[in-house]
Parts: C-alpha cells; structure tokens; sequence
C-alpha cells in the first residue's frame, strides 16, 4: 500500500468516525429531549386516590346508569365500572332493587 492510498483510508475513517458521532449526538439529543418531555408530563399528573360510599337506590336506578354516572373521570369505561361495581358488591348480576344500599367508588385528589 502506497503512502497515497494510507492516507486516503485515514481520511476515510475520520470522515465515518465524524459522521458516526454526528449520528450519535443528534439521536442521543433527540431521544433525550424526548424521554426528559415525558418524565416531565409524568411528574405534572396528579394521582388520584380511589374513595367509596354507599348510596340508597331508589325505583328506576340501574347499574348501567350508576356505572356511567360514576365511571367519569375514573379512567374505567362503562362496562369496566359496571364489572368491578358488580364485584365490590359481590353481585352475580346485574339486578338491583329500590332501597338497597349500593358501594361505588370514585376517584379524587
């Protein structure tokens, strides 16, 4: 290998190690930035803890009506609340009958 060809293989290094680590200091920004923007919006939601009462039903209530009245803001759909409501309760359906007394639960600071 002549003194030509040696040199032009170190340029060629330089220039893909430069390459490379320009690579490398732009992911490692990005990713970076991106990780330290979530960890961020994760330290800005508040948790919520879980609370229970009882309620007195009365004619015409319905565990989906209960559910879906409750269910806002819990994170839990419809059916999710209506699922664990029937199991905070011990219920094996879905029917309810004036003037028993239902637990719910709902979430707050």
């Amino acid at each position: 290998m002549t003194r030509r060809q040696r040199i032009a293989v170190k340029r060629s290094i330089r220039n893909l190690t430069v390459v490379l680590l320009m690579i490398l200091a732009f992911c490692s920004g990005f990713f970076g930035h991106t990780l330290l923007n979530a960890h961020a919006e994760e330290e800005n939601v508040k948790p919520l803890n879980r609370y229970y009462t009882s309620i007195q039903l009365r004619g015409g209530d319905s565990l989906w009506e209960i559910a879906d009245q409750y269910a806002d803001g819990s994170g839990y759909s419809t059916r999710e609340y209506l699922d664990e409501l029937k199991r905070v309760n011990g219920l094996k359906g879905e029917e309810i009958h004036s003037g028993e007394y239902l637990t719910v639960f709902y979430y707050a600071e």
